[in-house]
């Protein structure tokens, strides 16, 4: 028998949600960091690995505003399934989080100090559009993971060529990401709503803004 929570129940969960996301080395992954033992890095001078950490802060402040959007859409998202989808979407991404966090502390780095302002941005974000509607929810699923694919493929291109552990981790991610961008172009076969070209530029807009606020901090 399904158990039904109880509106303490869900801020209960939601408040250890917040916790795992934005406490550093809280989230805990289902699978081992691809940056496994075996994968060694060439040297790397003073300047790569400053640069390199600043890549893996922008990707583990990415994943953060991914948890706050699924879970922001999951708790104003009007269909059961939907919000079964948005809660299956955020556990996936835990992992993508914990490699990075790990990643980071490989290389002497810290998360960003602004990762509490970009996850309430960002769960903001989700819980409109899942308030205005499952397909508004579920388009939005879908450019994300668009924009997604194409951050990581950059990242993957600009990290220092000794980094093979750092690359190691973004490869697995946008192979995870794939799968997430087909789910959600089957989404949108279903009924979900396609953003128009400003939309999906004005989320552009506020992706750089990140990138370029918690390359340093």
């Amino acid at each position: 028998m399904n158990r039904q929570y109880s509106r303490a129940d869900d801020l209960v969960r939601q408040f250890d949600a917040v916790l795992r996301t934005l406490v550093p080395r809280a989230a805990q992954p289902s699978r081992p960091s691809p940056a496994t033992p075996e994968v060694h890095d060439d040297h790397l001078s003073d300047e790569e690995r400053r640069h390199a950490e600043g890549l893996m802060r922008i990707n583990h402040t990415g994943e953060v505003c991914a948890q706050a959007l699924y879970q922001g859409q999951g708790l104003t998202a009007k269909l059961p399934e939907i919000r079964g989808q948005m809660e299956a979407a955020a556990q996936e991404e835990i992992d993508h989080l914990a490699w990075c966090d790990a990643r980071l502390q490989e290389l002497g780095g810290h998360t960003s100090r602004l990762n509490p302002l970009f996850y309430a941005a960002s769960f903001g974000i989700g819980a409109v559009a899942g308030a205005v509607g499952d397909r508004v929810s579920l388009g939005f699923v879908a450019a994300t993971e668009e924009q997604v694919g194409r951050h990581l493929d950059a990242h993957m291109a600009e990290l220092p060529p000794g980094d093979h552990r750092s690359r190691a981790v973004l490869r697995q991610m946008a192979i995870d990401e794939a799968h997430h961008a087909h789910h959600a172009q089957q989404a949108l076969e279903a009924g979900g709503a396609r953003f128009p070209g400003p939309v999906k530029a004005g989320m552009t807009l506020a992706s750089r803004v990140m990138t370029k606020s918690v390359y340093k901090f």
